[in-house]
């Protein structure tokens, strides 16, 4: 019996590029095994090395977690869609006296007081909200920009970047004028020419176990904008112990994920991925792309569910989690669950303070998250010497078609690291081969990969085609 499976966007590399399945099986161990068994590069996606379905990837019948069903022996029928979900990083606002409007503010929020839904009351409300965002990138651009216009009283930033060209594609908070300028000084200037009478209040730092605690407290609600997975639990774990509803946003190329995480009585980050997956495993948005636009909508939808917090209003986003595909134009919805073992918000929490984040995601001063495990490298100048002696190394560029074309390394073979070990006897085992990506993360896994195959000569290149650019051949262009 075929079942159909959806496999989502950083999977797709390792299923020849498809977005969905028809695999033959009685229950949902089934499936993956015979998932796994056809495309075995997906097998260290899903499961550990122990044979465990990994805790950062959850596994839905319908719209059914199967942590709250039968695990992996849930039985599936034809007429079920099964959906793989890996990890990509309420109520109103009460004060004692809400805030009058000006005569300039009926004006300006008129749109919003004619609503029911919203009214003066909902407006009062709205100038009184405290809302911090953790990050003014990609989802934090738009939020924010929303959330200044629907009158939001204080609008919190958190950042410590600087602008970049490679940010104005889709963070539209930023001008071409801004590249260079600090990202709180650039984005405080925008929101303030938007809503004059929104206070920006800018927290120019890392945020930290250190500091984490002292610059959310105060705030009603915290949008997420984050791109790292140690932020992201640093974030939910600090929501849940100052009791701040979360709103949840990630991106990765053509999809997004929204959520609501804990608010009273609903789910935490940690209770639908109790583990981070390790270093380098799931790529970023600066190695597989996002598409301009896409960062647009998930922090459009953020800032919206804010505002529904604040006003008390609608069904927000609590015990759901919205998927979101750019290329079907698609919106789903599945179920979430508190998990009553949850050891931040469950019953019997044992983190009751902020931990070292850092070290709970795998990430050490020798190990970044961007270089994965410890794997034989050679760093560009090395390469550019053994080119200059004629010395027989070869090059495998394990970056994807489109990355291709943008710049290479003259001589290298492409093969995408979801290809690698179907095309690895393509590859001469006598022969030293030193692989890259674009930063080194996609070429420590390939690396890794080689060695289990029996390439014994293999290293990787530190730094990848970027690290190439800068130190040998500036005039390719860089993205």
């Amino acid at each position: 019996m075929a079942v159909r499976i959806l496999i989502p966007t950083p999977l797709r590399p390792f299923t020849d590029g498809r977005d969905s399945l028809s695999v033959d099986g009685a229950t949902i161990g089934d499936l993956l095994a015979s998932l796994t068994s056809q495309h075995p590069d997906l097998k260290q996606h899903l499961f550990s090395e122990d044979g465990r379905l990994r805790s950062f990837v959850n596994i839905y019948v319908n719209d059914e977690d199967i942590r709250h069903l039968a695990r992996e022996s849930t039985p599936v029928a034809q007429a079920d869609v099964v959906s793989i979900v890996p990890s990509v990083a309420g109520g109103s606002i009460a004060v004692e006296e809400l805030p009058e409007l000006t005569r300039d503010e009926f004006q300006r929020y008129s749109r919003h007081l004619i609503m029911p839904e919203v009214g003066v009351e909902g407006q009062r409300k709205l100038k009184a909200a405290r809302i911090l965002c953790v990050g003014a990138g990609g989802l934090g651009a738009p939020a924010t920009m929303y959330l200044a216009a629907a009158g939001v009283g204080t609008l919190g930033l958190v950042d410590f970047d600087v602008v970049d060209a490679t940010n104005l594609h889709r963070q539209i908070i930023y001008g071409t004028n801004d590249v260079g300028r600090p990202k709180l000084q650039a984005a405080k200037a925008r929101l303030e020419t938007i809503n004059p009478d929104v206070n920006v209040v800018t927290h120019e730092a890392t945020l930290t176990s250190k500091n984490a605690l002292e610059i959310l407290r105060g705030y009603d609600i915290v949008v997420d904008g984050t791109d790292n997975f140690q932020t992201r639990y640093l974030v939910n774990d600090a929501c849940v112990l100052l009791g701040i509803p979360n709103v949840y946003g990630s991106i990765f190329r053509f999809d997004g994920q929204a959520s609501v995480f804990a608010a009273p009585g609903g789910p935490c980050y940690r209770c639908i991925y109790p583990e981070p997956p390790p270093p380098g495993l799931v790529p970023s948005c600066a190695e597989g792309g996002v598409l301009g636009v896409l960062p647009g909508i998930i922090g459009v939808i953020q800032a919206t569910e804010a505002i529904k917090l604040v006003l008390g209003a609608g069904q927000p986003l609590v015990g759901r989690l919205l998927l979101y595909d750019a290329l079907s134009m698609t919106f789903r919805t599945l179920k979430l669950r508190r998990d009553a073992g949850c050891p931040v918000c469950g019953d019997a929490p044992t983190i009751r303070e902020l931990i070292d984040y850092d070290a709970f995601c795998g990430i050490t001063p020798a190990q970044p998250a961007t270089s994965g495990p410890a794997v034989p490298a050679i760093s560009v100048r090395e390469l550019k010497e053994r080119f200059d002696r004629n010395e027989d190394v070869f090059v495998v560029d394990v970056r994807e078609p489109s990355e291709y074309q943008i710049c290479r390394i003259p001589g290298s073979k492409l093969i995408p690291l979801g290809q690698l070990r179907a095309r690895a006897n393509e590859l001469d085992r006598s022969q030293e081969i030193v692989v890259h990506c674009k930063m080194g993360g996609r070429s420590a896994k390939a690396v890794a990969q080689l060695q289990e195959l029996g390439f014994g000569r293999v290293r990787n290149l530190t730094g990848g085609i970027l690290a190439w650019i800068d130190e040998i051949d500036p005039t390719q262009p860089k993205y």
